[in-house]
């Protein structure tokens, strides 16, 4: 029997990065598509394929498709996971950097997952989980065009549950709050060496504690999601031990969100 495939995007580093490691630990190939990928895809060799995707190209998209489906095999999971972070308050803001933000996280979601759904609808199997974020329920000040971008990428994932159910195919969206991630230390961290962003001890104490003047509240648990938490979520949401859940968002934030 073949080895069951995932496509995940975003899989360079963060969570992607761990969710492509998880889905492999259980037995996947694991096509990890990003920006940042070999431009040529080859044969897989391992358990996680590096390939270079940009989820905001259709074409690149579809020809990414296409060549799992012929070289690696039929797609089974596909993980949208890529994202990015141009945070700023609206009035301070450029078009460029609001439409660059909803261009991959939520064009993205919809190209890559448009593909796949076809592919799996015609199967009558599969499952697709967006990596969407809490922010996406929760107004905060300087995140409007991500938490918008998070937003359509979550219902769109919800919309499409209901119409791929009939062919038995599963929409799933996970939330994280707060994670251990490169985007949250450039977001929130302090400045290290060589002007590289850090989670240092206060930084990872003002973001557990909160915001009060941002209106943001802080995290319960009292402490930062680590990718596996993540990772972990979107693994149970793929799997058949999820088989009778669709449509549904499972927030991975501590509790951040009161919800």
């Amino acid at each position: 029997m073949s080895a069951r495939v995932a496509l995940v995007t975003g899989a360079a580093g963060g969570i992607g990065a761990a969710v492509a490691d998880a889905l492999a630990a259980r037995g996947y190939v694991v096509v990890a598509g990003d920006l940042d990928g070999p431009a040529t895809p080859v044969r897989p060799a391992g358990a996680v394929v590096p390939v270079r995707l940009d989820v905001t190209d259709e074409a690149d998209v579809v020809r990414l498709v296409r060549w799992v489906e012929d070289e690696v095999g039929p797609i089974e999971v596909l993980v949208n996971a890529a994202g990015v972070l141009r945070p700023g308050v609206v009035t301070e803001s450029s078009l460029a950097d609001w439409q660059a933000v909803l261009a991959v996280n939520a064009t993205g979601v919809y190209l890559v997952s448009r593909e796949v759904a076809r592919c799996l609808s015609s199967r009558r199997r599969g499952a697709i989980v967006t990596v969407a974020s809490n922010a996406a329920g929760v107004p905060r000040v300087g995140m409007a065009a991500y938490a918008a971008s998070k937003a359509a990428a979550s219902s769109l994932t919800r919309s499409l549950g209901l119409e791929l159910a009939p062919y038995g195919v599963r929409c799933n969206v996970v939330s994280p709050g707060s994670t251990r991630t490169p985007m949250l230390a450039a977001l929130a961290g302090s400045v290290g060496p060589d002007d590289v962003a850090v989670l240092d001890e206060a930084a990872e104490s003002r973001v557990v504690a909160g915001t009060p003047q941002d209106f943001r509240l802080g995290i319960p648990l009292g402490r930062l999601a680590e990718v596996q938490d993540v990772a972990d979520a979107v693994v149970f949401l793929a799997s058949d031990a999820a088989r009778h859940i669709t449509v549904h968002e499972l927030v991975v934030d501590g509790g951040a969100t009161l919800r």
